[in-house]
């Protein structure tokens, strides 16, 4: 048998299953659940049904829902620090943030509801200031005629453009007017209003 695969034993009339992990296990399901009915719906005692193991399992891993909605942000603030990287340009960086919220819509929703959060997390905080720090870097690569003198400024309207768009985007808000155009390609067009230089 594979070392992650599950395995499954009978005492008593019940099945106990052992996972090689866990703890991706219980993510993994937690994103479905989120991708389905929201984060509200999350229930670690559900989420113990699921991976087929005892309900006090998953607090071993997380200790109560906040931590495992915290780890799930985490996770995908590095997700999408890793998507950021090596962004050609800030329109570039625009794009795969849209792309990243795209692919990854249950992060995108956890990530950006601070009180679902216990935010002095330092997982959450470290990944959540390299994400920061990816944006920031596409925006001081535009020269200062392309996005004003205040760097700071361009990348609030930077990270406003990507993350609104974004997020009426998956709200299906934005099906009328994108209808069936590459919402990449949309987001390109929209960046280079806002940017020139870019």
């Amino acid at each position: 048998m594979a070392p992650n695969a599950p395995s499954a034993t009978k005492s008593g009339g019940r099945r106990a299953y052992h996972h090689g992990d866990l703890r991706r296990a219980i993510v993994t399901a937690a994103l479905d659940v989120i991708s389905a009915e929201g984060p509200s719906a999350l229930s670690l005692r559900d989420l113990a049904r699921r991976a087929g193991v005892s309900h006090a399992a998953p607090a071993h891993h997380f200790k109560d829902r906040t931590g495992l909605l915290t780890a799930i942000a985490a996770e995908g603030y590095g997700l999408l620090a890793a998507t950021l990287t090596d962004a050609a340009d800030l329109k570039d960086a625009g794009v795969r943030y849209v792309r990243f919220a795209r692919e990854h819509p249950a992060h995108f929703q956890v990530m950006f509801t601070p009180e679902l959060l216990r935010g002095n997390d330092l997982e959450l905080t470290t990944a959540r200031a390299l994400a920061g720090e990816r944006l920031r870097d596409a925006v001081s690569a535009v020269p200062p005629e392309g996005r004003g003198t205040d760097a700071r400024l361009a990348g609030v309207a930077a990270w406003s453009l990507a993350h609104g768009f974004a997020t009426l985007l998956l709200s299906h808000n934005l099906d009328g007017p994108v209808g069936d155009q590459d919402p990449e390609e949309v987001f390109r067009t929209l960046s280079g209003m806002l940017f020139r230089a870019t």
